[in-house]
């Protein structure tokens, strides 16, 4: 019986150890938070090394966490969710853009989108579509 309650007690525990990271709409509802709130350091936590970025008919390569603060730093605008869907890894989010602590935004009331890919917990690329473009990344 003792042996019984040890084994069902250290296959609990094993169980509780493992959880799942968070989810592709959880990361970019955090990032989103952090760049709303003028945090870089925050905002660049969520990426990881080597994250990719897709912007403009550019990619940029994000190596180190200092090139993720100085990226997120580097935006314009903030941006209001106003709608999100995932698909596996893959997050789309529709952002109403608004002005940032130390900037003002280009184009403030307007929207714009961005793909996320998410693999345990951290953004391994972010794509910003052309206007009416297709996601490369799905």
């Amino acid at each position: 019986m003792r042996a019984c309650v040890l084994l069902v007690g250290v296959a609990l525990l094993a169980a509780g150890c493992g959880s799942s990271p968070p989810s592709p709409e959880s990361v970019v509802r955090a990032w989103s938070q952090a760049l709303n709130s003028d945090d870089n350091k925050r905002a660049a936590d969520l990426f990881a090394p080597g994250a990719e970025i897709l912007q403009a008919g550019r990619t940029t390569t994000l190596e180190t966490h200092a090139e993720a603060v100085e990226w997120n730093s580097s935006l314009p605008c903030s941006g209001r969710i106003v709608s999100i869907s995932s698909h596996g890894e893959t997050a789309t989010a529709t952002f109403e853009l608004g002005d940032r602590e130390h900037s003002r935004c280009d184009g403030p009331g307007l929207r714009a989108t961005a793909v996320f890919r998410v693999v345990d917990g951290k953004i391994v690329r972010w794509y910003q579509p052309p206007e009416g473009g297709t996601d490369p990344i799905a």
